[in-house]
């Protein structure tokens, strides 16, 4: 039975570098005039109301996007812009109004490939958990038939999915790939797919995001990752707080295979930036900007 729900932590740190990653991702595709696939194994609902019970129950987003000025990152402009559009799809004009939806990841892909210069791109979105999927549908709903094809919806296993994907038609692919890990076997799981996918399709970019509760879990998938021969692999790790078993997730990060080759430089300088704004004010905040595998 699946429990979790992301609107309780839409917006909060760890959706900060994820997205980041993401729209830098997104960007550099875009840079091509060949179409791609996004695939996303983990959508959650898409969209997130910051001003909703669930979102203000743990108010995680205080100490992530709300902290964080659009003016002090020049060098976020096109993430700063994705939430601003959406915001604004939504009657919100954040000249005038404070923040008020934050998207998830499939609401980002959605604002890409649906750009009316990439009508090859397409974006297959898995969601497992009954609510969130309506939910994600129900956003995601048009009445054009060729924008039906290329945003395919599905209530399936993700990692499933991804192995029945690749190789895409198109044979070039972003793949997000990001859990809740609320099932321990996810950790494994999500490696072993990953490895299995890549197999398949070594050209791909996969990014698959991991949440620090438990260290040794982490430590875990990179060893597994690392000894799996794969190339070029890189992590990036943004934390509020040391490790920790008693303190829940303490900090989260991504790992990323076949990365754009401008994002370790991009966020070797905007990483320290991050901890200094998202700091808790105790300076124990940090990140990580690793080549985990060269090329």
């Amino acid at each position: 039975m699946l429990s979790y729900r992301h609107s309780y932590h839409a917006g909060n740190f760890a959706d900060v570098l994820k997205h980041i990653v993401l729209v830098e991702c997104l960007e550099h595709f875009n840079k091509k005039n060949a179409p791609f696939d996004y695939i996303d194994t983990h959508s959650g609902a898409g969209l997130y109301d910051l001003r909703s019970a669930n979102a203000n129950k743990t108010a995680e987003y205080k100490e992530g996007i709300a902290k964080l000025k659009r003016i002090d990152f020049v060098e976020l402009e096109a993430y700063f812009n994705v939430i601003d559009t959406l915001n604004a799809e939504q009657g919100i004009d954040l000249k005038k109004k404070s923040l008020t939806f934050y998207p998830g990841s499939p609401a980002i892909a959605h604002h890409y490939v649906t750009r009316p210069d990439r009508e090859k791109d397409k974006a297959w979105l898995f969601e497992l958990h009954s609510s969130d999927f309506r939910i994600l549908s129900e956003s995601m709903v048009t009445d054009s038939k060729a924008m039906a094809r290329k945003i395919r919806i599905k209530q399936d296993d993700g990692l499933k999915g991804l192995l029945s994907l690749v190789p895409p038609v198109s044979r070039r692919a972003l793949v997000l790939v990001d859990p809740s890990y609320e099932i321990k076997s996810d950790y494994g799981d999500v490696v072993e797919a990953v490895i299995k996918a890549h197999k398949k399709f070594n050209t791909g970019t996969y990014a698959i995001w991991y949440p620090v509760v438990d260290r040794k879990r982490i430590d875990f998938m990179l060893r597994k990752l690392k000894q799996s021969g794969i190339k070029n692999i890189h992590q990036y790790e943004l934390g509020l707080a040391p490790d920790s078993l008693e303190s829940g997730m303490t900090s989260a990060g991504m790992v990323v295979i076949n990365p754009p080759w401008t994002l370790k430089a991009k966020l070797d300088k905007m990483l320290p930036k991050l901890v200094k704004e998202l700091d808790r004010g105790d300076g124990k905040a940090f990140s990580v900007c690793n080549v985990l595998v060269g090329e």
